[in-house]
């Protein structure tokens, strides 16, 4: 689906079409076990960014698409204390490697910015609309059904219980996303459609949530027996 989806921004004859098996292998050779992280994730931020880059004509699509599929170049566990660090990494990493490819060089500072701005932990504000598209764009897969699937998962790589025993919604208690799986999705999960920086993307994300809410409901009615 992503690689028919970047038919409507590259021609397939075009030079630029070629970059996206070689973004796809660079991502593939570093990718490690983290199923949340995967090329499949990938995919689906570049399918998702295919849709915002519909509203802004005057972005570079070959800079999105590089960022898209090269932002988990380092990815390094939620809860690893260097976390925060790794967006950076990729950036340069990215460009080392792009560059040895004859990658235009005048497009590495905005795909270095686009990647060191997409991580919620590094809390770089993006300042080019590349870096606005692929922040949402990543952010988005988060939410929702995958982000749902991706936010246990994570979980439970961590060690994470499901939810606290007496008060899964956390109203008597300080919420701990790292103890709690649920937890999460108030404490940072509901932050995001407002943080988006497109207007695609605000929506888009709102929808999501809504659609977590009602999972989290639900939820809560099982968790306690009702």
């Amino acid at each position: 689906m992503a690689l028919l989806a970047s038919r409507s921004i590259f021609h397939m004859n075009h030079p630029s079409a070629n970059w996206q098996t070689r973004f796809i292998q660079l991502a593939t050779d570093a990718a490690g076990d983290d199923g949340a992280h995967d090329i499949n994730h990938l995919h689906r931020v570049w399918h998702t960014a295919v849709t915002l880059l519909a509203d802004y004509p005057e972005a570079d699509a070959l800079v999105v698409q590089a960022a898209c599929y090269l932002h988990d170049l380092v990815n390094l566990p939620k809860n690893d204390p260097q976390r925060h660090l790794a967006s950076r990494q990729a950036a340069e990493l990215a460009c080392r490697e792009l560059g040895a490819m004859h990658f235009p060089a005048d497009k590495l500072p905005a795909l270095a910015h686009a990647i060191e701005a997409h991580s919620f932990s590094a809390a770089i504000t993006p300042t080019t609309i590349e870096a606005r598209i692929v922040q949402d764009a990543d952010r988005l897969d988060a939410l929702g059904a995958v982000g749902l699937a991706r936010l246990f998962y994570i979980a439970g790589r961590m060690g994470s219980e499901l939810a606290h025993p007496d008060d899964a919604l956390g109203t008597q208690r300080e919420l701990d996303d790292k103890r709690y799986a649920l937890d999460h999705i108030a404490v940072k999960l509901a932050t995001l459609p407002a943080s988006m920086q497109t207007e695609a993307g605000r929506r888009l994300g709102q929808e999501r949530l809504e659609w977590l809410y009602e999972f989290r409901g639900t939820f809560l009615q099982e968790w306690d027996g009702r």
